[in-house]
């Protein structure tokens, strides 16, 4: 299964190639609204995953500061 970061990158890479490839102004610009909303989502992912990874750094250094020493 592909996770959203790759399919939003992929989709926005195909919505740019269209956009190349369009043969009249109309054409190109639905496709640049496209990529453009494709990146938006990508952009959203991304920020969402590294808040996560942070959060679990985070939480993962709070536990590994904070133990006894016990003889």
């Amino acid at each position: 299964m592909e996770s959203d970061v790759r399919f939003f990158r992929r989709r926005a890479n195909e919505e740019l190639a269209a956009a190349s490839r369009a043969v009249t102004d109309a054409a190109r610009a639905r496709r640049m609204v496209l990529a453009e909303a494709f990146l938006q989502r990508l952009k959203a992912v991304e920020a969402a995953a590294t808040a996560t990874e942070l959060a679990i750094a985070m939480s993962a250094e709070r536990s590994a500061m904070n133990w006894e020493y016990r003889v």
